[in-house]
């Protein structure tokens, strides 16, 4: 898959986060256990970009801002249309898990699980239908979702592949 990339310090100043999860993860040694922190955190303007990382660290803190600084990294632009929705629908996935996107008109909101609901938020989509397959796992379902918004072209990109006018794409 290609990305855009795109130059996360022209957007660092207006990117929002949101925690999805946080594991503790524990590591039995000889002198006893130790704890870390795994943070899955999803970054976005609410303007058509998004992104999510995931931090690891002793402290909760430390890994929030880990994952962030990873998601900032790995932001992707998303096609939406008018209708603050996406163009078509389509199917992301990642590992096991696979989200369905349907295109949705105005007035219906976000209508999606826990995971993909932050990644769309903060993508700026207005108008989605979603529902998860195959696994639940929070990181592929995120993971999944991000895949499935990058690979969605905009009608422009398209009629431009096919070397066609927009209004002949969308009719």
């Amino acid at each position: 898959m290609k990305r855009e990339i795109i130059d996360p310090k022209k957007l660092d100043n207006e990117l929002e986060e949101n925690v999805v999860a946080i594991k503790r993860v524990t590591k039995v040694v000889k002198g006893g256990r130790n704890f870390r922190f795994a943070a899955l955190v999803v970054v976005g303007d609410r303007n058509g970009h998004v992104g999510a990382g995931l931090g690891k660290a002793t402290e909760i803190s430390e890994a929030i801002r880990k994952g962030k600084e990873d998601a900032t990294k790995k932001l992707v632009t998303v096609a939406i249309n008018e209708n603050g929705s996406i163009p078509y629908d389509w199917t992301g996935e990642y590992g096991s898990s696979r989200v369905l996107l349907k295109s949705a008109p105005e007035g219906t909101g976000i209508i999606a699980g826990g995971p993909a609901r932050s990644v769309l938020d903060l993508a700026g989509i207005k108008n989605i239908r979603t529902k998860s397959l195959g696994s639940n796992n929070k990181q592929n379902v995120v993971l999944a979702t991000i895949e499935g918004l990058a690979k969605i072209k905009a009608p422009e990109e398209i009629a431009k592949l096919r070397g066609r006018s927009v209004d002949e794409i969308l009719n």
